[in-house]
C-alpha cells in the first residue's frame, strides 16, 4: 500500500481472516496490533473466535487471560427496539421484561419455522468448551433473537422491524435473521456496529460480509 494502513484497515483484514478461517494470517494481524497498541476488544474476540471454531480452547483460554492482564474488558452485547415510541433493551438470556413469557414463546416458533426451512446452529462460534446442546440454548437467547422475538409478537404483520446493536452481529444470528425475513415476509433493519443490514426475503444488504 501507498498508504500507512490504521487499526481500521488492519481490523477489516483481520474481519476478513475471521471469515475465510485463515488463523495463521490472522495471528500474525493480531500479534501486530497488540505490540503496537492498536488492539481494542474487537481484535481480541475476533481471534478468539477463530480459535473457538478451531476447538482450540487453549488458545481461547489464552486469548482471554490476555484481555485480562491487558486491562480489555469485552463489552456485553445489547439489542434495542422500539416499539410504540418505546425503546426496550435486552441482553443475551433477558428474564426481565414485563412480555418475557410470550418472548420466550415466540423463540420457540422461531425455532421451529427454522428447523422446517434447515437451519443448523453455528455452535462453532459459542467460545465455551461445553456440549452441543448447552451452545445450542446459549445461541438461542443472544440478545438479537430476543429483540427480533419481541418485534414479531409487538407489531403488525408485514411491519418493518428495526434493531439496534452495540456489537457486531454474530454470524448465527445473521443466519437466522435472513430466514426469519424470508419465512414471515418482513423487512429487518439491524444496525451492528460495524454497518446497517437490510434483511428481506432470506437475503441480506450487506452480502453476508461484514
Amino acid at each position: 500500500m501507498k498508504v500507512e494502513p490504521d487499526p481500521i484497515l488492519w481490523g477489516a483484514l483481520l474481519g476478513a481472516c475471521r471469515l475465510h478461517g485463515n488463523l495463521e494470517l490472522g495471528e500474525k494481524i493480531a500479534e501486530y496490533l497488540v505490540s503496537h497498541n492498536l488492539a481494542n476488544s474487537g481484535t481480541y474476540i475476533l481471534l478468539s473466535n477463530m480459535y473457538a471454531a478451531k476447538g482450540d480452547w487453549e488458545e481461547v483460554a489464552r486469548i482471554r487471560t490476555l484481555m485480562k492482564d491487558s486491562g480489555v474488558q469485552k463489552e456485553p452485547g445489547c439489542s434495542s427496539i422500539e416499539v410504540h415510541n418505546r425503546v426496550h433493551e435486552f441482553l443475551a438470556g433477558n428474564l426481565k421484561h414485563p412480555k418475557t413469557k410470550e418472548i420466550y414463546e415466540m423463540l420457540e416458533a422461531m425455532n421451529g419455522w427454522l428447523k422446517a426451512h434447515g437451519y443448523t446452529p453455528q455452535t462453532e462460534i459459542v467460545l465455551h468448551d461445553i456440549g452441543d446442546e448447552q451452545k445450542e440454548q446459549s445461541l438461542e437467547v443472544h440478545s438479537e433473537k430476543l429483540a427480533l422475538a419481541y418485534g414479531l409478537i409487538s407489531t403488525q404483520p408485514g411491519t418493518p422491524i428495526k434493531i439496534v446493536k452495540n456489537l457486531r452481529v454474530c454470524s448465527d444470528c445473521h443466519a437466522v435473521t435472513k430466514l426469519i425475513s424470508k419465512i414471515t415476509g418482513r423487512k429487518i433493519v439491524m444496525r451492528d456496529r460495524n454497518r446497517f443490514h437490510h434483511f428481506v426475503n432470506g437475503s441480506c444488504s450487506c452480502g453476508d460480509y461484514w
